[in-house]
C-alpha cells in the first residue's frame, strides 16, 4: 500500500507565497515585485533563488499548481500559479501556529551580552550606544515608509494591513529604550564590572618583538 506523501513544514517564504496566491494567481516575478512593494522582505529574507526554489517545492507538494504559461517577446516563459485547496488548508494551519506558538529565536544581542563582561564597561557602553544609533535610524526608516504607505493607500486602510509594522516598531522602540537605559547606567557607574586581566594586556600584534627592545 503506497505511503501518503508527507508535506514538509512551511517556511516563512512558503507562507508568504501561499498568502499572495490566496488573493490572486501570479507568476514568480510578480510575486517578487509584490514582496518588494509591500515590504514583506522586512520580516524574512527573500532572494531570487530562494523564491523560485520555494515555488517549485510548493508545486511539487501539491500546495500550488500552474494555470498557464506565457512568453512575451524574447523574455523567458512565465508560469502563473494558483493555490490549491490543500494549499489553503496548509496555509491557514501554518498561520495559526505562527500566531499562537512562542519559539525561541536566540537573538544575537543576547548572546553578545552573555559574554560582555570580557570587555571593559566603557567599551561595552560605547558599543551599545552605536547600536542604539542604528536602531534609532531603523525606527526612523520604518516611520518614513509607514507615512509613505499611508499617503499612497486609501484613507480607509485597515489597521491589520500594517500590523506587522506596528509589531516591529514596538520591538525596536523597546530595544532602543533598553539600550539607552543600560548605557546611562554604565556611564554613571551604576553598572560596572572588572574584566579579566588578560583582556587589558596587549595583543600579540601589539607586543614589541624582543629583538627590537631598547637595551637598558
Amino acid at each position: 500500500m503506497p505511503q501518503p506523501h508527507r508535506i514538509p513544514a512551511l517556511t516563512p517564504l512558503g507562507i508568504a507565497i501561499l498568502s499572495l496566491l490566496a488573493r490572486e494567481s501570479m507568476h514568480p516575478y510578480e510575486m517578487r515585485h509584490v514582496i518588494r512593494v509591500r515590504e514583506i522582505d522586512r520580516v524574512m529574507k527573500v532572494t531570487h533563488g530562494t523564491l523560485y526554489s520555494t515555488v517549485e517545492r510548493l508545486a511539487a507538494t501539491g500546495l500550488i499548481q500552474p494555470v498557464e504559461t506565457s512568453r512575451e517577446g524574447r523574455r523567458p516563459e512565465r508560469t502563473v500559479y494558483e493555490i490549491t485547496e490543500l494549499g489553503r488548508d496548509q496555509l491557514l494551519d501554518a498561520l495559526r501556529a505562527e500566531l499562537m506558538r512562542h519559539t525561541p529565536d536566540y537573538p544575537r544581542l543576547a548572546m553578545g551580552l552573555s559574554f560582555a563582561s570580557l570587555l571593559a564597561p566603557q567599551e561595552v557602553g560605547e558599543l551599545l550606544e552605536r547600536r542604539a544609533v542604528a536602531v534609532e535610524a531603523e525606527l526612523s526608516g520604518f516611520q518614513i515608509a509607514l507615512d509613505a504607505t499611508l499617503k499612497q493607500r486609501s484613507p480607509s486602510l485597515e489597521r491589520v494591513s500594517l500590523i506587522e509594522v506596528e509589531y516591529l516598531t514596538a520591538l525596536l522602540r523597546a530595544e532602543r529604550d533598553w539600550l539607552r537605559a543600560v548605557t546611562d547606567d554604565i556611564r554613571e557607574g551604576r553598572l560596572t564590572w572588572v574584566p579579566p586581566s588578560w583582556q587589558e594586556s596587549p595583543s600579540p600584534q601589539d607586543r614589541e618583538p624582543e629583538g627590537e627592545r631598547d637595551d637598558e
